[in-house]
């Protein structure tokens, strides 16, 4: 559709150094996220500022430095590890006289290379069009503007202008047939809710381990490489366990930090496993001396798809590869467990998360009894909406008495959504 310099396998890497927390990001990320693309990084550049260059991000020495770089080594692509407006990589393109990509670029890619299922392809190709959409640029310069002349006259678009209708219409057609899928899974969901099954969702920061602890838990066979994202689709497999009974346990993609929020968007029915998961267990690669910097974007990703409230159980993992450290459970002040210590690679430690599961899970739903007035027949219509209502019948004031049934977590965002005055039609109310 449009003209671009063809993406080569020799890069040269540009990583700058910002004083704004914000804006800082890890040179080795960058490295292991280029392996993971199947790129050979063949140097990198460094350097430091207080803000971006307006024009080049880095400053004009600094690209003129990274432009005589790319002609010495002879690299096809200049890759950078921060996001770059649109405008700063076409500055950057002319001035090295090759692709440059930024961070989210390079994410991108990388999922796309991932995506196996119907569903995942279409989410990456989704985010790929998002994040094209504002880097259109008219490479095709015979066609920039149709003529006026006998025979030459057209619709009156510019090239750019055609490409911009071409994408809308892509993205259209991506988003109807994810909106079936998200369909397809949310009936699943509620399938699911109404025979009270719970729903265990892996999560946790890129190469943490988790789809090598899923196939050690599930046996399933997951894809697991030491590489960043090397899964994609969400896969789900039934586990037993001990005094809760069939539970549901869903692998999700990995996060990391600046998760472009096309990805965020585009991934948002997949992410839904892990907005209505019962429990999250979120896996953590201990051995990362910035495992507690992971740990924080993971919870920013996590409260951005509104799944900050889902209980979690921590997930300490690789310890095989630490000295002097054993499988065991940390508990908190009520004796429910807060972080498990294991081995995914090597299994130790995976009965003490069943252990801990067992405690976590049993005596998950809530059973409650509601009097609701008859001015509150859009939330009568809500519980009936969310297939809880286990029965309902009317007192003699009118008052519409509701026994329903859910669990805790869908009970808490029903009372941030509906605010406190919802306890005040609770005349009944167990657990367990």
């Amino acid at each position: 559709m449009f003209e671009r310099y063809e993406a080569g396998e020799q890069a040269v890497l540009v990583h700058i150094s910002f004083s704004d927390e914000n804006n800082k990001e890890d040179l080795d990320e960058l490295k292991l996220l280029v392996s993971s693309a199947g790129v050979n990084a063949l140097d990198a550049i460094t350097g430091s500022r207080k803000s971006p260059h307006a024009r080049y991000f880095v400053g004009t020495g600094k690209a003129q430095e990274i432009a005589d770089t790319v002609k010495t080594l002879q690299a096809d692509v200049v890759i950078f590890n921060h996001a770059l407006s649109p405008a700063q990589q076409r500055n950057l393109e002319a001035i090295c006289e090759c692709l440059v990509l930024d961070r989210t670029a390079l994410i991108l890619d990388i999922f796309a290379q991932r995506a196996r299922t119907y569903e995942g392809k279409l989410q990456v190709e989704l985010a790929q069009l998002r994040h094209l959409s504002t880097r259109l640029i008219r490479g095709w310069s015979h066609l920039d503007k149709q003529k006026g002349g006998v025979g030459m006259r057209g619709p009156g678009e510019t090239q750019l202008e055609s490409d911009r209708r071409l994408l809308s219409a892509r993205i259209i057609t991506i988003k109807s047939r994810l909106e079936k899928v998200a369909k397809q899974r949310e009936q699943s969901r509620r399938s699911r809710q109404r025979n009270e099954v719970p729903t265990v969702s892996l999560v946790g920061y890129t190469n943490a381990g988790k789809s090598t602890l899923f196939n050690r838990i599930t046996d399933a066979g997951v894809y697991a490489a030491d590489q960043l994202f090397a899964t994609l689709d969400p896969t789900l497999r039934k586990i037993e366990v001990e005094d809760v009974g069939t539970c549901i346990l869903a692998d999700t993609v990995g996060f990391i930090r600046h998760l472009p929020h096309d990805l965020v968007a585009a991934f948002k029915a997949t992410l839904q496993e892990t907005r209505e998961a019962t429990l999250l267990l979120h896996v953590v690669d201990c051995a990362n001396e910035d495992y507690r910097g992971n740990i924080e974007e993971v919870q920013k990703v996590l409260d951005d798809i509104d799944a900050g409230e889902v209980p979690q159980l921590m997930v300490m993992n690789k310890i095989d590869t630490l000295q002097d450290v054993q499988p065991h459970i940390d508990f908190d002040d009520q004796g429910q467990p807060i972080r498990v210590w294991l081995s995914a690679q090597t299994g130790s430690g995976i009965e003490l998360l069943f252990t801990a599961l067992t405690t976590l899970l049993s005596g998950q739903m809530r059973a409650l009894q509601l009097a609701l007035p008859t001015q509150q027949g859009k939330l009568r219509a809500l519980f009936y909406e969310m297939e809880c209502v286990e029965n309902e019948s009317f007192a003699e004031n009118g008052d519409c008495l509701l026994n329903i049934r859910l669990n805790n977590i869908d009970w808490k965002r029903l009372l941030k959504q509906q605010g406190k005055s919802l306890e005040g039609y609770i005349i009944n109310t167990n657990e367990g």
